[in-house]
């Protein structure tokens, strides 16, 4: 037992010290890239990916504090290059145009992308989401100046496709945010889905060769998590956010009626508990007094 148990211990270790390489790699943001640095991150990236596959062994090992660590490490630098390389965009006279410079803050963000999908895997995906809220406002700032008014549709597109990932982590309870944590993502994200939806499409719809929409399942995916997340709010809240909705342009999208329904019913509900309560305490305070 006890050769059979330093055997595994053993075969664990090494696990996890290629796995830390592997995030290390994966990772690794390094400008201007040296011989092969692109191709051994994506290499490294689709290591990670096939060990994080069905493996019983790989679970025991992420769940170590010295891969956690690693991998918030490797998160935090992922964020950062991409928060600099979409500032850049404003801050320095950039030629947004430019297929090159559009090519870099998409390789950034489509490494964003390869981390949340790889920390949905593990328990570490409110990390994601934290840093995702964190910077939403600042990103939106980014993709809605007037700058970037009619280019990089490539970017907004997949902007909506990350944060559905994080909407619908935190809609379902994956993610457990507090109540004002919810409502900071619904208030910067829900404004922009409406009015990106209804663009894309017309710009689909007069030009036959766009190749940038939010197809069926992405949108249907979308609204069901904002759905899930107006719908688990305080009553407050919830209505604030149902009050923009039918005050704003687009109703049709996402349709919240579902949510809006709800609202109605907990609040009539409260409403008629909260009268038969009052009815009652007169009758309670009677009782008491004659007792």
């Amino acid at each position: 037992m006890t050769k059979f148990g330093s055997t595994q211990a053993a075969e664990l270790r090494a696990t996890k010290d290629v796995f830390i390489s592997a995030i290390r790699y994966a990772t690794s943001i390094v400008d201007p890239s040296p011989p092969f640095g692109d191709e051994l991150r994506t290499c490294a990236q689709e290591q990670v990916e096939f060990m994080l596959g069905d493996n019983e062994e790989i679970l025991v090992v992420i769940a170590d504090e010295e891969i956690k660590q690693e991998t918030r490490m490797g998160l935090c630098k992922i964020f950062s290059s991409f928060e600099k390389a979409l500032l850049a965009l404003l801050l320095l006279e950039l030629d947004v145009k430019d297929k090159a410079v559009e090519n870099k803050v998409m390789q950034n963000l489509s490494d964003v992308e390869w981390l949340c999908n790889i920390l949905v895997k593990t328990d570490l995906m409110k990390d994601f989401v934290s840093h995702w809220a964190d910077i939403s406002n600042d990103v939106l700032r980014v993709v809605e100046d007037k700058k970037l008014h009619s280019v990089m549709w490539g970017l907004k597109v997949k902007l909506i496709e990350v944060t559905s990932k994080v909407l619908d982590a935190v809609g379902y309870g994956n993610v457990i945010l507090p109540a004002p944590g919810r409502v900071h993502l619904l208030k910067a994200w829900l404004p922009y889905v409406r009015k990106m939806k209804p663009l894309l499409d017309s710009m689909g719809n007069k030009e036959a060769d766009f190749p940038y929409r939010m197809d069926e399942e992405l949108s249907q995916s979308i609204e069901g998590a904002i759905v899930s997340l107006v719908s688990a709010l305080p009553s407050n809240s919830q209505a604030e956010i149902l009050a923009d909705w039918m005050n704003g342009e687009h109703l049709k999208y996402p349709d919240l009626s579902e949510a809006f329904e709800v609202w109605c019913y907990r609040t009539k509900s409260a409403k008629r508990r909260l009268l038969e309560a009052l009815a009652e305490s007169p009758l309670q305070f009677s009782a008491s007094a004659s007792d």
